[in-house]
């Protein structure tokens, strides 16, 4: 999958490679995502955010309008991100699942965002469910699978 990660800082760089395994095709840039950053996304299917991006109407839809599918929140939240607008042009969102971060330390988190973000698009990529972590107003039939609890079981979301 073709993915751009916004406002990726220096100690995530790593964290997210090992994560990927280069199974996906990711751009990390440091620049956040905003209406004239959006640009970078150009030729993407996804990309990746935090809570620190603009996810406004305005930003979903040139996204929307440069071929994005998916946006992956590196956060437990998605305040920030205007939902209805990105579920008015079919863009998927998905979060990281809060249970993941419980048990986590401070030198553990970015590791375990970054993994959580790749099996989110990697259940993208082969159309699976993304359990806890999918924020849709649609159910399926396939399982989460996530770190903590990779075991295939149907769930409604």
């Amino acid at each position: 999958m073709r993915v751009v990660a916004y406002n990726i800082k220096s100690f995530e760089k790593e964290p997210f490679a090992v994560a990927n395994r280069k199974k996906h095709e990711i751009t990390l840039i440091s620049n956040p995502l905003n209406v004239e950053t959006a640009l970078f996304a150009a030729g993407k299917v996804a990309v990746v955010v935090t809570k620190e991006d603009d996810l406004s109407e305005q930003v979903i839809r040139k996204l929307f309008e440069l071929g994005i599918k998916y946006i992956a929140t590196r956060s437990v939240s998605t305040d920030h991100i205007n939902i209805d607008a990105a579920a008015e042009m079919k863009i998927r969102i998905a979060a990281v699942p809060s249970h993941l971060l419980k048990t986590k330390t401070m030198n553990e988190i970015s590791a375990t965002l970054a993994e959580q973000t790749i099996l989110n698009l990697d259940s993208w990529q082969s159309k699976s469910c993304l359990g806890k972590a999918c924020v849709c107003s649609r159910s399926c039939d396939r399982g989460p699978v996530d770190i903590l609890h990779p075991v295939i079981a149907k769930h409604e979301h």
